[in-house]
């Protein structure tokens, strides 16, 4: 893949991935862990035909087969990553989700720091000191405001980029990583979300329209993407890959504001423009310096 058809891979699965938000404000009567079970479930269908498919049967078993701890780690992230990401959205608004969710390279970078004993320029804990700021002031305002489902959607949002961080972490450092395919780890988290959320996603209360929604949900937002996504990896940067997801945020806060009716809480703005801006401000450096 050339450099320029992976960014542009990179802006559509972003585009993709964006859609959650406003397709769960259109359900009828689904419900936190069932519309998580439905998402995972149909994901994981996509991934059982879209995996062999691309890489081969035999490659894919043997993946899984050979993967070890790294592989069973990686998913348990990812199942956290889908389970927390759905119920979070059935819980508070989808702007309170994406800014959250954009924490990921920074608790990355943490994690990177402390667990591993990475080195980090200056740029990068400024970017961490004001991006926490700006969660500090989205946080802050939910709790004073007394609104504990929100707060409480925020906390599960939390456990997004504290996943993607570990998995990341995790692979990164990881020996076996290098030597298998790890992508099946994406298939195995999905089936995993599946299991986990299932007991408690009964009795079934979704309509047929709900269902409707949640099939191409799984399919078109979550497995087709999380392919692309890896695809253009390969071809990008760490920086070049960071700042088109980060457009996640700018279009899903437009989706549901326009298609859901969802306008987002000035404070929710105020502190998403500051984790964006400190994201992006952190990224673009790292980029000036990659090419200078």
């Amino acid at each position: 893949m050339s450099h320029r058809l992976a960014v542009l891979t990179m802006l559509a699965a972003t585009l993709l991935w964006s859609i959650a938000g406003v397709v769960t404000l259109r359900l009828e009567s689904a419900r936190s862990f069932e519309v998580t079970f439905w998402r995972s479930f149909f994901n994981a269908l996509a991934l059982l035909v879209l995996l062999p498919a691309l890489r081969g049967p035999q490659r894919v078993w043997q993946s899984i087969r050979d993967g070890g701890k790294t592989l069973w780690i990686s998913s348990v992230c990812w199942s956290v990553m889908f389970t927390a990401f759905m119920v979070a959205l059935t819980l508070t608004r989808v702007a309170n989700v994406l800014v959250t969710m954009a924490l990921a390279p920074l608790l990355t970078a943490l994690i990177a720091r402390f667990a591993l004993g990475n080195w980090l320029p200056n740029r990068t804990w400024a970017a961490v000191a004001v991006a926490g700021i700006g969660i500090a002031w989205m946080y802050a305002k939910e709790v004073s405001g007394g609104d504990t489902r929100h707060v409480l959607g925020s906390v599960v949002a939390l456990g997004v980029p504290m996943a993607a961080a570990i998995n990341w972490s995790v692979v990164q450092h990881s020996r076996t990583a290098a030597d298998h395919d790890l992508l099946p780890a994406v298939l195995l988290g999905a089936v995993l979300s599946a299991l986990l959320t299932l007991p408690l996603a009964l009795p079934f209360s979704g309509s047929p329209h709900d269902i409707g929604w949640l099939a191409p949900l799984g399919v078109a937002q979550l497995a087709i993407p999380c392919l692309m996504s890896v695809a253009a990896a390969r071809a990008l940067s760490a920086p070049e890959a960071a700042l088109p997801a980060l457009l996640e945020i700018v279009f899903g806060v437009a989706w549901a504001w326009l298609g859901g009716n969802e306008a987002p809480a000035v404070h929710v703005l105020g502190g998403g423009l500051l984790v964006i801006a400190a994201l992006a401000a952190n990224e673009a450096l790292a980029l000036r310096q990659r090419l200078t």
